[in-house]
């Protein structure tokens, strides 16, 4: 009698201990200190006049001089070359400062007396998908497009996703990681991470 009480009691005790566990590393996973934000509150990236960069492409427009104008594909530094001026380094500007660049680069060299410039992007770079889902890989931007739209074009969460803590790293695989929810846009460029849960 004593030993089945005492089975009992140890029982008990091991449940009890294991329910303390599993409320304490249940709902959300320990973030990373280099994470940013929380599955409660996720954080809302802003979304800055667009910076050129690697695998965009342009068609750039020198006015009056259609041998100098056309489509340029930017290399994987950012660099592309312009006729008569030779490489320009185009990553991290914006349109408009590229523009100004260009103009620059044409009154530097004496070869045009206040050339008129139009740059516009043709394609943007790709943004990437990674970790929890059907088919991760890179995908063409679409202008507006959410993390959810981009997580359904890649095949939607696959079975062990934590989907309270999709992250994106924007500049870089480098730059510090950022849990987002569904609505934040997507820009070129960006490196979503559908992270695995552990419960």
């Amino acid at each position: 009698m004593m030993r089945s009480m005492t089975t009992k009691l140890a029982l008990l005790v091991l449940l009890a201990l294991s329910a303390v566990g599993l409320s304490a590393c249940g709902g959300t996973t320990s973030t990373p200190s280099d994470v940013v934000g929380s599955a409660e509150a996720p954080e809302m990236l802003p979304t800055p006049e667009y910076q050129l960069g690697s695998g965009d492409r342009l068609r750039i427009i020198v006015f009056r001089h259609d041998d100098l104008s056309g489509e340029f594909q930017l290399d994987g530094t950012g660099r592309f070359a312009m006729p008569l001026v030779g490489t320009i380094n185009a990553n991290g500007l914006t349109t408009r400062q590229l523009e100004e660049e260009i103009q620059k680069a044409y009154e530097e060299g004496q070869y045009l007396i206040s050339p008129q410039i139009s740059v516009a992007v043709t394609n943007f770079r790709p943004f990437y998908i990674t970790g929890e889902v059907n088919r991760p890989g890179s995908y063409e931007y679409v202008d507006g497009m959410t993390v959810d739209q981009a997580i359904s074009l890649a095949g939607g969460f696959g079975y062990r996703a934590s989907r309270d803590e999709v992250m994106i790293k924007r500049g870089g695989s480098g730059a510090q990681a950022v849990i987002v929810s569904g609505s934040q846009r997507v820009s070129p460029g960006d490196i979503i991470e559908v992270p695995e849960r552990f419960f």
